[in-house]
């Protein structure tokens, strides 16, 4: 007899909408904030000339760029709709680009509760943020899966260390609302259009057919600091105090501080990126995340990055890349895939 499935009591709230006030305007500094946080060095996130080179307006926005608003706008639904538990442990990360946002973008986000499921005593929850230009043409869609963790998972001494040290407006302890309280709004009714900006424009990277099943990327090493991690924290928004500070870190059972997955997923695309020569040619990156980068105080972490082709794809000239990370031994990543169209 198979035992039933576990279920959540969030299920009912699968599909809670709403949308971010206002729009968000891509900024050229923003851009450039951003791919300094990552290490991207790429001409087309700085410099306009070379962005225009590769048929962009102005400089493009890296692939992961879109983590930063999207996790400001995603405040709300863990404030008010996912509620019952202390904090929440990413797990995995898709970024779906359905053409390359670029500074002068004004978008609309929309924040939405696509997924929970009840996992060994666990929620996996995922909330989808898609991003829409004035035109009413959907350019990105942002899946993010996390862990809820409850207070079993935290101790009172924990949680007194992170409310000291949280900037003002922040808590990321104590966030849920009142089940009383919820009301749940669903996506309007509506024609959807999605862009295919990022499969019609020719991308400036190398022949289709001058790629094959198997070739590796040069692997890459990068250096992280516990000032590149404050940086990243103050570029995202990515408040948690396990980044920065050692004492909070090792109280949440952490050897030492760690560094935020999304910046290790954004060092991972510009790694690839300078292989393919365009990053404006990824459709598809999915992250799934093993284990943390430890990073020491006075050494810092080295990160080593590499990469092959998986497969190829004769119909549409583009391909799969398996992209690989680790730190002091350990994977960082469990699975990484990006998809990259070719010429």
């Amino acid at each position: 007899m198979t035992a039933p499935a576990e279920t959540s009591p969030l299920e009912a709230r699968v599909g809670h909408y709403y949308q971010m006030d206002g729009t968000y305007l891509v900024g050229r500094e923003k851009v450039r904030e951003y791919a300094r946080a990552v290490q991207d060095y790429h001409p087309a996130h700085w410099d306009v000339a070379a962005a225009g080179e590769l048929g962009y307006s102005d400089v493009v926005a890296p692939l992961t760029f879109t983590s930063a608003p999207g996790m400001q706008c995603n405040r709300r639904m863990f404030e008010e709709v996912v509620v019952g538990y202390d904090t929440y442990m990413q797990t995995e990360e898709v970024f779906e680009q359905h053409r390359p946002i670029v500074a002068g973008d004004e978008l609309h986000i929309d924040v939405e509760l696509t997924s929970v499921r009840r996992i060994a005593g666990r929620d996996l929850i995922t909330v989808t943020n898609t991003f829409t230009d004035t035109a009413g043409e959907r350019v990105h869609t942002l899946h993010t899966t996390v862990v809820g963790v409850t207070a079993d998972d935290i101790g009172a001494d924990v949680k007194t260390a992170v409310q000291n040290a949280m900037m003002h407006d922040m808590n990321i302890l104590d966030i849920g609302g009142s089940d009383a309280d919820y009301r749940k709004t669903v996506r309007p009714d509506g024609e959807l259009r999605v862009s295919d900006g990022g499969t019609t424009r020719v991308p400036g990277t190398a022949s289709f057919d001058d790629v094959t099943v198997g070739d590796e990327l040069p692997v890459h090493h990068t250096r992280l600091s516990r000032g590149d991690l404050v940086n990243y924290a103050g570029v995202a928004g990515d408040a948690n105090p396990i980044h920065w500070d050692e004492d909070i870190a090792k109280l949440a059972g952490l050897p030492d501080v760690i560094a935020h997955g999304m910046l290790t997923m954004g060092l991972g695309a510009g790694f690839a990126s300078s292989w393919s020569g365009d990053p404006g040619a990824v459709t598809r990156y999915a992250v799934r995340l093993s284990a943390p980068a430890i990073v020491p105080a006075k050494e810092g972490a080295d990160i080593e990055f590499s990469g092959r082709v998986k497969s190829l794809d004769p119909q549409t000239r583009s391909g799969v890349v398996l992209v690989a990370a680790k730190s002091d031994g350990k994977k960082i990543f469990g699975l990484a895939t990006m998809h990259v169209r070719f010429r």
